[in-house]
């Protein structure tokens, strides 16, 4: 069993003239099992083992960066792994390197994809593949989120933290982690209706959290950002699409700073972030922290699928 020890990596930048921010580099925590998905991973590698279980199957997107870490955490761990495929059947980057780490591609149409929570088509999955300890797609379940209440330490006294969102799982490990008065701002990277609210407020039921206040859109079109809340104002052309203003933020921000983004999730996070304080929304005088929660793996995928110039 694998078990990476965590050691924050913190840089800051200057981001104007009054107000500078620091990014929690989960993206340098491994080089294979990067950013916030080693935290996902990690309880359910742990109760998979406790359980003798001698497989593990998930399901993923195609350019997913869990399928990635997933992959190369299981072949560390070894044991098998088998990875359900939204879509049809391709071979990008992504999905080559997961295979020759070991895992096992299974390409299923989307409809049949999105009986992933149905007991009964799992239970033809275990008919089909054996016994197997199931993670949910992106590690959203109960032993993820407990896992990422662990990026956040509790002597960090930030005012604002801000995270990308993708299932939810990460920004309802952070919110069980906040400490009185602290903000939290999940960035999703899911165009249209903003449903990762109600999510997230039924993930962080498993663990009898009560009072849950958060907000969305609105929340961020306020003068004043005053409380935690999920917003998908940033989501732009979509998940995994093409936006020329991102392209170029991205590059011009890693010009800057010095720090690599991810055109899908981190790209957006601190596209928002700076968009969030020149309008002023983030109180003066408040100590920032954005998570950086790696997924540059996919950059390659992206940038050979959009015919861009690679990020490095």
């Amino acid at each position: 069993m694998i078990l990476l020890e965590y050691k924050p990596i913190i840089n800051t930048i200057q981001v104007a003239t009054d107000r500078q921010l620091d990014v929690l580099r989960l993206d340098a925590l491994h080089s294979e099992i990067s950013g916030n998905k080693w935290f996902k991973l990690k309880y359910n590698l742990i109760e998979a083992k406790k359980q003798n279980f001698k497989t593990i199957l998930t399901f993923v997107g195609a350019s997913s960066n869990h399928i990635a870490a997933t992959a190369a955490a299981c072949q560390q761990a070894k044991v098998n792994c088998i990875g359900l495929i939204r879509g049809e059947r391709i071979l990008n980057p992504t999905l080559e390197k997961a295979e020759n780490q070991g895992m096992k591609l299974v390409f299923v149409d989307r409809k049949t994809y999105n009986l992933k929570h149905h007991a009964e088509y799992q239970s033809e999955l275990q008919k089909r593949f054996g016994d197997f300890y199931l993670i949910p797609e992106g590690g959203n379940n109960k032993e993820g989120i407990k896992g990422c209440t662990e990026i956040l330490k509790q002597e960090w006294d930030y005012d604002y933290i801000f995270c990308s969102c993708g299932t939810g799982a990460t920004y309802a490990g952070l919110y069980l982690s906040l400490k009185p008065g602290q903000i939290l701002i999940g960035i999703s990277v899911l165009k249209g209706e903003n449903t990762l609210q109600a999510d997230v407020k039924n993930s962080i039921k498993q663990f009898s959290v009560q009072a849950l206040n958060i907000g969305g859109n609105e929340v961020l079109e306020q003068a004043i950002i005053d409380k935690s809340s999920m917003s998908n104002l940033f989501s732009l052309s979509g998940y995994a699409a093409y936006d020329k203003e991102l392209v170029e933020f991205k590059s011009e921000f890693e010009r800057q700073h010095g720090i690599f983004l991810d055109h899908i999730y981190t790209v957006k996070l601190f596209y928002a972030v700076m968009k969030l304080i020149a309008a002023k929304r983030i109180r003066t005088a408040s100590k920032i922290l954005v998570i950086h929660s790696g997924g540059l793996q996919g950059n390659k995928g992206f940038e050979e699928r959009y015919h861009l110039k690679p990020t490095r």
